[in-house]
């Protein structure tokens, strides 16, 4: 890595400059950041090395996870090589999931125990004119319609929302029916 911009040198540049800049590269604000990093290193195992610091590990895994991006474009940005993020990237993951053991409480537990898929989507082949089938075509290449549907504890079904595209994603339809 030849950058003279390291990972380093560029979490101190975002969280001393504009807060619009860091929250763009991290989707929150620069206190709740430093808020998050003391939790989870005071609590959460959170750890760095001797020449990565811990700040840098938090930023390197929530600019993955809010970016969608690759370790590749991730070490880079960082100045790290791709092994070095992919063990940081799972050190940060491994804090934030035994923070989420304790902050999402699973209240309705004792009542969905067994429950698998009582809300769910699926595609269905679909018959569409040539001249819509175009938003229809699915992953696979044919039409479909992506069919939420609901069931009750005796596998009846009690509400189904049919007649989105096929490139729907389930969450979509649940969000706008919900």
């Amino acid at each position: 890595m030849t950058s003279k911009q390291t990972g380093e040198k560029w979490m101190a540049e975002l969280l001393t400059g504009h807060p619009d800049r860091f929250f763009d590269n991290f989707h929150m604000s620069k206190q709740i950041f430093l808020d998050l990093l003391i939790l989870l290193e005071e609590s959460y195992g959170l750890k760095g090395s001797r020449r990565t610091a811990t700040k840098e590990v938090l930023g390197m895994t929530l600019y993955i996870l809010g970016h969608h991006e690759t370790l590749r474009k991730t070490s880079e940005r960082f100045q790290h090589s791709t092994e070095t993020v992919s063990r940081f990237f799972e050190e940060g993951l491994r804090a934030l999931t035994r923070l989420s053991m304790d902050i999402i409480a699973p209240r309705y537990m004792p009542f969905f125990k067994d429950c698998i898929g009582v809300i769910d989507g699926t595609h269905v082949d679909a018959c569409i004119p040539i001249h819509e089938q175009v938003a229809y075509i699915g992953r696979h290449g044919s039409p479909t319609q992506n069919v939420m549907a609901v069931c009750d504890f005796n596998m009846c079904f009690t509400y189904v929302v049919p007649g989105w595209e096929g490139s729907a994603h389930d969450s979509r339809i649940y969000h706008r029916v919900v």
